[in-house]
Formats: structure tokens, C-alpha cells, sequence
């Protein structure tokens, strides 16, 4: 039995299909490495840039730290107010602060028998005390603050005598002397003075009894003053030493009028203060 011949065209055309094939499984293979394979960028690690901000806060210190301001506004001094008041017949005039509460006061002055001074604060306060005098004279009077501890008093001008008083403490308190009277300045109708003053000394007034004497009838004169001291509380005095302050002064000169009447500083009994009606 003879064997049949191979035919050379059915060959060729299988080899053909496997080669095809071998080609398309090829391809098939690329496409598929080629879509599963990373991308070279997106599979590089990105380099990241942490970016990190710090703000350094300091410490606080107590200076930084803010804190509540609290304001107090201290309540001004001054006397407490009364129900008593100003009496309608007195003769009335500002006058110095004598409470301390920066603002300025009444002084005032009531006529007849039974005359009286007395202060009217700003703050409402009115307090006073009888003029114990026998002098016929009418009143008038200076009020003012004196020596370096701010004692507040008044001088009131009676003619022929001086009346110290005492203005502390919310009242009117006639001052005493060492022997514990009434302290009193001479007007010229005894021998230890002619008037009182204020000296000022540093810018600080200082209360002094004041004499001007004269030895040829009035042509001339010396002038002595003797400083008085008062308590803290204005309530007592004490005469330091006599000092001359002028010789053979004309009658005319400022130290001469000074020393014959009842003044503080600027202030003038009868000019610069209350006096006492005219009835």
C-alpha cells in the first residue's frame, strides 16, 4: 500500500496560522505588560515637601499678661454734712479750703449779743462758735491754712484785741495758750503787741504775733514778730522767740501797717474775709 505524499500547500498554510497566532499571542502579551506596567512618574515616589509653620510663642510675662485695670477714685476728703446751716442774717465770704477737700469754703459772721463765727464747707458742714469778747468793736476775720502740717484757723479782728481760733476737726475751737486761756493777740491797747501776721517761710505761712513800737511819737518804728506754733490739731500755741524785722521805719512802710493789724498772707481782716453786720 503505497504512502501518500504530503501536499506542500496545506503545510504552509498551517505554519502560516501558527505563526499568526504566535504573533497575535505575542501582541496580546505586550498589550498586556505594557497596560499593567506602571508609569515611570506616577510610580516615582513624589518628593513631598512638608512645609511646617511654627509660630514661637514667647512666655508670658506678667508685664505681657494683660490684666483688669481697676480704678478707684478715692473719695474726697471734707467734713460730713450737717442739718445745721449758714444763718440768714450772717455776713458771708468765700474763704480757704479748712476741710481739706480741694474746695473753698464759707466763712461767716453774725452781729447783736450774741455773735457768732462760723464755717460752711462745700461738702454741706456748718459748724461755729460764739465771739467771746467784750470789745464793742465789730468783727471781721481772716481764714487761712498755716505751717507745714496745713492747720486751718482763723483770726478775727476785734478792735483792740485778736481772737485765735481753731478750724480742725469739723469745728470752731478757740486755740489756748501754755497756761491754758484763750490764746489772744494784742491790738495795741495792751503791751504785747500791735497785730499778727503770716510770714511766709518756704513757701509755708507762719502764724506771728507782730509789734511795732515807736520811740519819737509816731515818726518812726521797730518792728518785732515772735512766731506761734500750733498743735497738730490747730487746739494749742506756743510763742517761740522775739525777732527784730525793722528799725526806724517810716509809719508808712509796708512792715509798719502790717504789724498794726490782723491779716494772713494776702488776707486782711475787714477786706479779705466775713464781717459782722452793721445793725
Amino acid at each position: 500500500m503505497s504512502t501518500p505524499e504530503p501536499n506542500p500547500s496545506a503545510s504552509r498554510r498551517t505554519w502560516a496560522w501558527v505563526i499568526a497566532a504566535c504573533v497575535v499571542v505575542v501582541a496580546v502579551v505586550v498589550a498586556v505588560i505594557v497596560a499593567t506596567r506602571p508609569d515611570d512618574d506616577a510610580a516615582a515616589p513624589q518628593p513631598t515637601t512638608s512645609t511646617t509653620s511654627t509660630t514661637s510663642t514667647p512666655a508670658a510675662t506678667p508685664s505681657d499678661t494683660p490684666t483688669a485695670t481697676t480704678t478707684t477714685t478715692a473719695a474726697p476728703a471734707g467734713c460730713a454734712a450737717t442739718d445745721d446751716t449758714t444763718p440768714e442774717d450772717a455776713n458771708v465770704a468765700e474763704v480757704a479750703d479748712v476741710d481739706g477737700d480741694g474746695r473753698e469754703d464759707q466763712g461767716w459772721i453774725t452781729g447783736g449779743a450774741d455773735r457768732r463765727f462760723g464755717i460752711t464747707t462745700a461738702s454741706g458742714a456748718t459748724f461755729s462758735a460764739a465771739i467771746d469778747s467784750a470789745s464793742p468793736e465789730p468783727a471781721s476775720a481772716v481764714v487761712q491754712v498755716v505751717q507745714t502740717d496745713k492747720v486751718p484757723i482763723a483770726l478775727v479782728d476785734l478792735g483792740r484785741e485778736a481772737l485765735l481760733l481753731s478750724l480742725s476737726g469739723c469745728a470752731v475751737t478757740p486755740v489756748q495758750n501754755a497756761q491754758g486761756e484763750p490764746y489772744t493777740f494784742d491790738r495795741g491797747f495792751g503791751d504785747a503787741g500791735t497785730g499778727v501776721g503770716c510770714t511766709s517761710d518756704g513757701g509755708v505761712l507762719r502764724l506771728a504775733g507782730l509789734n511795732a513800737l515807736s520811740a519819737d511819737d509816731g515818726a518812726t518804728f521797730d518792728v518785732t514778730q515772735t512766731f506761734v506754733d500750733l498743735s497738730a490739731d490747730g487746739r494749742t500755741a506756743t510763742n517761740g522767740d522775739a525777732e527784730q524785722v525793722a528799725t526806724g521805719a517810716a509809719k508808712d512802710d509796708p512792715v509798719v501797717t502790717t504789724a498794726q493789724e490782723v491779716s494772713c498772707g494776702d488776707l486782711v481782716a475787714g477786706e479779705d474775709g466775713p464781717s459782722e453786720p452793721r445793725s
